[in-house]
């Protein structure tokens, strides 16, 4: 029988287990979008259509060998397209500032650009995502702007001119707190409107310099926490891309994933937590420029994910739908075997077989201090294929 085995084997499996170190200290406040009794951070039951309006940001987040969205997204039944550079009707997805958004949505050819963006299945960069379009409209519409929109200046009390007369509309300058607040009120409008899309706020990326940064900080802070306070919809989220992005561990290559301290907007403690009160305004994870390392971006992806479950449960009104039950099984013995008598970052399984009536259990324990990102990667024979990717709380099994 073990010969049998042994010849049956189809692919084995890579644990890549990164344990990340952190510091820092702060409270906590829940924000972009108030969490309660019975919420829910589980992926939905069906494959869900998303699209992601981005630049260089986005694109290096989506990467699977930077912040592996893209992959994450997949693992949580998200079918992904997305827009660039040059995309659409008269280029439309050349234009992602703060201002634009009022072309894409409230424009004189708005109908026309969001037609192409609900109905757009491509993918205009690189990352992995799954194999089928479940067709229909894409339902869940992501929008990021480029890290030069932290940059905003102004008194934070300052009055929101009228859109009619908003100067930022549909330009990228003056990037003043009342006007950039002028046109996201504004997007309420149209949002409204369509209550079968759930459209999810991504925040600028921060700068390693900012003229005020407290006022950027300040903005960001309004859009997590005031900006809905009166809209009867549950339709719009917003993720504080720049706020998980101004803390990191203690240097830019180390993030603070999972830690009490730092900067956040995760799942936390079975509710949301938008905490700010890390000690920085600034981008923590600078590359060679101000684009956000993969360091950075994967803090980002780790946080993000849970909150874009937690928002289109709340948008549907309901839990996603349960996976089948496992079909019953015949067996009446099984058997085990110790994988391993102390701690690696790397562990290659080899046995994996793919026969009738054999299953391939892996337990994990994580006996750090701190949580870890595991990843799993089969061999197969049509090549690698990437696995799921989770956080493994400290000290447990899974």
């Amino acid at each position: 029988m073990k010969n049998t085995i042994r010849a049956r084997l189809r692919f084995f499996f890579v644990f890549a287990i990164a344990v990340a170190l952190f510091t820092g200290t702060g409270c906590t406040h829940e924000g972009g979008g108030r969490s309660g009794k019975g919420d829910n951070n589980s992926p939905p039951g069906k494959p869900v259509k998303l699209i992601f309006i981005h630049h260089s940001c986005g694109e290096n987040w989506l990467a699977d060998d930077n912040g592996r969205l893209g992959i994450a997204l997949m693992n949580n039944n998200y079918f992904v397209s997305d827009t660039n550079y040059g995309w659409g009707p008269k280029g439309i997805g050349d234009m992602t500032d703060i201002g634009h958004w009022w072309t894409w949505f409230r424009g004189p050819e708005s109908r026309r650009y969001l037609s192409a963006l609900y109905n757009e299945n491509g993918q205009h960069s690189s990352y992995s995502r799954l194999s089928t379009d479940p067709g229909g409209e894409n339902e869940i519409v992501m929008f990021k702007s480029c890290f030069p929109n932290s940059d905003v200046t102004g008194d934070p009390n300052e009055p929101v001119p009228p859109i009619s007369s908003n100067p930022l509309r549909g330009d990228s300058h003056p990037l003043t707190i009342g006007n950039c607040k002028g046109i996201y009120l504004d997007l309420l409008n149209y949002f409204k409107t369509k209550p079968d899309k759930l459209f999810v706020v991504i925040t600028a990326p921060p700068m390693s310099s900012l003229q005020e940064p407290s006022t950027n900080r300040a903005f960001n802070n309004w859009l997590v926490n005031d900006w809905l306070k009166d809209y009867p919809l549950k339709n719009v989220y917003i993720f504080d891309f720049y706020n998980v992005l101004t803390t990191n561990g203690g240097s830019p290559d180390v993030n603070d994933l999972g830690r009490d301290a730092g900067n956040h907007h995760r799942w936390w403690k079975g509710k949301v937590q938008h905490k700010t009160d890390g000690g920085s305004d600034l981008l923590a994870y600078p590359s060679a420029d101000d684009h956000p390392n993969p360091a950075g971006n994967k803090k980002a992806t780790a946080e993000f994910l849970p909150l874009l479950n937690y928002a289109y449960n709340r948008f549907k009104g309901q839990s996603p739908e349960p996976e089948p039950a496992p079909a019953p099984s015949s067996r009446t013995a099984a058997t085990d075997s110790v994988g391993a008598t102390e701690p690696s970052k790397i562990w290659y399984l080899a046995e994996g077989c793919t026969a009738g009536g054999f299953e391939t259990w892996i337990l994990v324990q994580n006996p750090g201090q701190t949580p870890a990102e595991v990843s799993v990667v089969y061999q197969t024979d049509k090549g690698r294929v990437e696995g799921p990717t989770f956080i493994h709380p400290k000290g447990g099994n899974r």
